[in-house]
């Protein structure tokens, strides 16, 4: 199931990363990771630095994905979003923002839930 779980994941990380650029984003990375965690996608569109959390659902049986963004979940997403900065200079003159998309794919055509500027 894992292994299922972890294909699910990069999956939906890749429709996610096409939505963005379909909206006119321009992608920066994708599975940026330190010590106090991971940004799943990295896009920027003008002025902005936008880091996103994907969250893939195939049911709602275990409930909506932006509901698995936790409080918790959110403060290690801050500190990467942090280290990210700080490591790529290029990028101090963007405002930063935090997004949440989630995938639903439960028919033959993914659904995309998109949050933006989420609170951290």
């Amino acid at each position: 199931m894992k292994g299922f779980r972890k294909k699910l994941g990069a999956w939906g990380e890749e429709l996610a990363r096409k939505y963005f650029e379909e909206k006119g984003y321009e992608f920066v990375a994708s599975n940026w990771q330190k010590k106090s965690g991971e940004i799943d996608l990295i896009c920027r569109k003008e002025n902005e630095i936008v880091f996103v959390e994907v969250k893939t659902r195939t049911t709602p049986a275990f409930g909506w994905g932006e509901d698995a963004v936790t409080k918790k979940k959110k403060e290690k997403i801050s500190q990467t979003m942090d280290f990210f900065l700080l490591e790529n200079e290029n990028y101090n003159g963007f405002f930063p923002r935090f997004d949440i998309l989630v995938v639903e794919i439960f028919s033959l055509r993914p659904r995309f839930v998109h949050f933006e500027d989420v609170e951290l």
